[in-house]
Order: structure tokens, then sequence, then C-alpha cells
């Protein structure tokens, strides 16, 4: 039955706990590639012609602390152009699946790899069925984290006869910075639950209300 992308991006390190980076966040997101969305990607792409935004990467957390190309955009210019990306997430036929992480659960790098590791195969079981449905999986990462690159063989090549890993470049796939979107959401909305944003992210995020009416709650119609 044709082919299935993942696309898959993470927030954290694999280093030992520190008060700003508290969690590890992977994200996969599944698209049945018989599933069009070529008029999706049209209507995203003509929005940020409007916006004048010619990046061909839309990188949510250095949007959200004004860096790199976002130094100088306002926090209503950076909203606009995150809630941008994430209503083209909401509109196109994915399926996601995040886990998190507190950094503190794990005293060591070893012992969140193996967390990471029992969750992800723990995914994979619970849903064998559709990942076999398929013809190929295919799974893109940007291998920034040789940790997660290992991680991903290691579970899908135990439950799958015939998948496919792919170096992704972020600029080439909205799909990919969809995962990136994801990862950045769960972590505002863990951030929220302890009262932890950063001034940044204030000015962008206002309150927890708001934040799960206009970011969560229509995006979690889409998660496994």
């Amino acid at each position: 039955m044709g082919y299935l992308s993942i696309f898959v991006d993470e927030s954290g390190d694999f280093g030992d706990y520190q008060s700003h980076s508290p969690y590890y966040i992977l994200t996969l997101v599944f698209h049945d590639q018989d599933q069009n969305i070529e008029k999706e990607l049209a209507n995203l792409e003509r929005e940020l012609s409007y916006l004048n935004i010619k990046e061909r990467v839309i990188h949510t957390e250095p949007l959200i602390r004004r860096e790199e190309t976002y130094s100088n955009w306002s926090p209503n210019e950076r909203r606009n152009l995150f809630s941008k990306l994430y209503f083209f997430a909401i509109k196109v036929p994915i399926l996601y699946k995040t886990i998190v992480v507190e950094k503190k659960s794990c005293s060591d790098e070893l012992r969140l790899e193996a967390r990471l590791s029992r969750e992800l195969t723990r995914f994979a079981k619970d849903n064998l069925e559709m990942l076999q449905r398929y013809d190929k999986v295919i799974l893109y990462y940007d291998n920034g984290q040789r940790t997660v690159t290992r991680l991903l063989n290691t579970v899908f090549s135990a439950v799958l006869s015939e998948y496919e890993m792919r170096r992704v470049m972020p600029k080439d796939y909205r799909l990919f910075q969809v995962a990136d979107l994801i990862c950045t959401i769960e972590l505002i909305r863990k951030k929220l639950e302890s009262r932890d944003l950063t001034n940044s992210e204030r000015l962008i995020f206002h309150s927890r209300r708001e934040f799960y009416k206009d970011f969560v709650r229509r995006l979690e119609l889409k998660k496994i």
C-alpha cells in the first residue's frame, strides 16, 4: 500500500540535566505519500510570500528567541510566522507521535537513551499493523544527533523488513519543519505547566489558556 514517510526531529540534548534544557523531546510526523499535499504547500508558500519571507526553513526555536534571521523581527511578526506553519500542520493529512522525557528522571545519557528506546519500541509495536500496511517506510532525519539515528535504526529494523533512512535537509521538506514545530509546541506546553517560560516566550505565547486554544487543541486531533 504505497509509501509512508516519517519525518523525525528532536528538541534537547543528551547532556546532563540543566535548568535551561529540562526536557528531551522526540517527534515523528507520519504522512501517507498517496495523500497529496500540493494544495496546502502552495497555500503556505503564497502566504509566506505575502510576508516577504524568502527563507526556506522556518526554525521555530530561533524564531521564538529572536535569533539568526529573526533578530530584527517584532513579537507579532514572529507569532504570525509561527502561526502560518501551525495552520499548515493542521490542514495537511498527517499524524504524529511525540515522546517527552523529563531529564531529571534520567541520571545520565545512557539512561536517557534507554528510556527513549523503550518508548519508541513500545510505540512501534503498538502501531505495527499500521506500519506494516505499507510497501515501504521511509524515515527522514537530518542526522543532527547520532544517538537518535542509532535509535531509529535499531527500533525500525526490529519491526520492519523494509524501511529506509534518508538524511534530510530541513529546507527541502515543510513536513520536517512541522516536526520541529511540534517539538517546540510540546516544549512550550511543558514549560507553561511549570510556569517556566522565558521572556521571549512570554512575548509570543501570552497565557496558558490562549496557547492551548490557539496552538494545542486542533493539533492534538492528529496525535497517535
